[in-house]
């Protein structure tokens, strides 16, 4: 079968190396001049399955009242006249119920944990390098009553087969010695050693490299205009480049442009509960390597994340809702500066930051969107909001069998169309 895959992010291309594994003809487009230069391209670097606690818990409530009014909020909401962000917000509201919670916990468990298989397997499949680590992940508490919601979380998960070891502050810095300087903090913490940390962006241009050379056709700087319609199916999409516009034909169509999936859908009469939530990150040169975790670290206070990548430090995370805006805020820059401070006061940089944002599309829920929609030959993989690296593999192994009518392996609430 002919597929046309929207997207060369993270999504769209694991899609496409698993649609091609399949045997189908596919080709990728995106308006980039190479893959993974959006969302994917420099996010907080975490395999985190031990991260399936979606936004949306009983526990945010008070934060957000805690957080109104702060710039460099670790969750911050710029009220807009757009109907669609009120939905969404209400949406959230009722995500935050105790039952909906678990619900989503453990879709994403599901889902999360077969993807980091797949990554294994891949990564030793083709002998991908992306500065992985496999060490784990240590999430820090700097407050008794969030280490004691992470003790109730860590138990629901673990009926779902993930195990997050409990820890006293102590054992903290005996798992990463670089938060010596940061121990009068620390109330205590979990570790989740089977996770895993590595650079997005070199992962997804490293297997598109690979699916390049088993036949999926990568055509960049192409601009996806409008989905067009006929017979209740999907005729073809309208795009644009630099040789002017045309009509891409397929049999079957995958939707893997993140944040900008719903805009495309909307003139279709079709809906998508996506609201593009702007993280930011910043990407710092190390001097002396020895001062730097080397274990990926979630700080679940300031809800940042630190990746160690080779001989840089990757520092990541918050989210702003304001639309499809990518302005660099400096305040909320300067916020992941001064946490990091905090934490590691011995570390020695090179250079100055490099500070970046992308549009991470966020489900209320935190489940993303996987399956057939409404037009039997468009399918979606989109809404992977902050667990997009940990869920790309996985997303794009069950696209696969569900595009070939096989039921994919993890129990996750699929779209059937």
């Amino acid at each position: 079968m002919k597929i046309l895959v929207l997207g060369a992010g993270l999504l769209g291309t694991s899609s496409a190396w698993y649609l091609r594994a399949a045997g189908h003809d596919v080709t990728v487009i995106d308006r980039q001049p190479a893959a993974a230069l959006e969302t994917s391209f420099a996010n907080g670097g975490q395999i985190s399955v031990s991260h399936a606690e979606p936004w949306a818990n009983p526990h945010v409530l008070p934060r957000l009242l805690k957080w109104l009014g702060r710039r460099d909020a670790p969750l911050l909401w710029h009220w807009r006249a757009d109907p669609a962000q009120w939905a969404w917000g209400l949406r959230f509201l009722r995500e935050c119920l105790p039952g909906r919670t678990q619900a989503n916990i453990a879709a994403i468990l599901g889902l999360a944990l077969y993807s980091r298989e797949r990554l294994q397997v891949l990564r030793a499949e083709l002998g991908l390098e992306y500065d992985q680590l496999q060490r784990g992940i240590l999430h820090i508490y700097t407050d008794h009553d969030e280490l004691a919601a992470a003790m109730k979380a860590a138990h629901l998960m673990a009926r779902h087969g993930l195990d997050r070891e409990m820890l006293d502050a102590q054992a903290c810095l005996v798992i990463e010695p670089a938060l010596a300087g940061a121990a009068s903090l620390l109330v205590g913490g979990d570790y989740t050693a089977s996770d895993e940390s590595g650079d997005a962006c070199r992962f997804t241009q490293a297997l598109a490299e690979r699916a390049a050379a088993a036949g999926v056709v990568f055509r960049h700087g192409v601009h996806v205009d409008r989905i067009a319609t006929g017979g209740g199916r999907v005729a073809g999409v309208l795009v644009h480049d630099a040789d002017g516009a045309s009509l891409e034909t397929a049999d079957a169509y995958v939707l893997a442009l993140g944040s900008y999936s719903p805009l495309l859908l909307r003139p279709l009469g079709l809906s998508l509960p996506i609201c593009p939530a702007k993280g930011y990150s910043a990407t710092l040169t190390l001097a002396n390597e020895a001062s730097a975790p080397s274990v990926s670290i979630t700080d679940d206070e300031r809800k940042l994340v630190f990746s160690r990548l080779g001989n840089r430090l990757r520092v990541a995370g918050t989210a702003e809702f304001n639309g499809y805006d990518l302005t660099l805020d400096p305040v909320r820059c300067q916020a992941l500066i001064d946490r990091t401070q905090q934490l590691f006061p011995d570390l020695q940089i090179v250079g100055e930051p490099e500070f970046w944002c992308g549009l991470r599309p966020a489900t209320p829920s935190n489940v993303p969107v996987i399956g057939r929609s409404r037009l039997p030959n468009l399918w979606l993989n989109t809404g992977h909001g902050t667990l997009g690296w940990t869920m790309a593999c996985g997303s794009g192994a069950a696209l696969a069998d569900l595009v070939d009518g096989r039921r994919p392996a993890p129990e996750f609430p699929f779209l059937r169309g």
